[in-house]
């Protein structure tokens, strides 16, 4: 799903709301936790899934292409770890 297909889908689910206010709280919903995350804060949205970073050190990669070596440098990812509802509504959902 893209952001603007959320965006729609919100919309027609709440009819009383206008399009750029959804839009709104779908950007303030995102932003707040991109920005928790830059802080190296932990956002958890129970049944769904939690968002972290995790931290990665330097090493030694390989171009693809040329096949020449390549210094990938120290860095922090975000990481996602889904719940165990979510778990488990899609796995109940793959067996039907």
């Amino acid at each position: 799903m893209l952001r603007s297909e959320l965006i729609d889908t919100l919309h027609l689910e709440n009819p009383h709301l206008t399009r750029e206010d959804v839009e709104r709280v779908v950007s303030v919903f995102f932003e707040s936790i991109t920005q928790t995350l830059e802080k190296g804060a932990r956002v958890e949205l129970r049944g769904f899934g939690a968002f972290s970073t995790r931290y990665r050190k330097a090493r030694a990669g390989r171009n693809p292409r040329t096949g020449g070596d390549v210094f990938i440098p120290e860095k922090h990812v975000p990481f996602f770890r889904t719940g165990k509802e979510l778990k488990a509504r899609i796995d109940n959902t793959r067996k039907e």
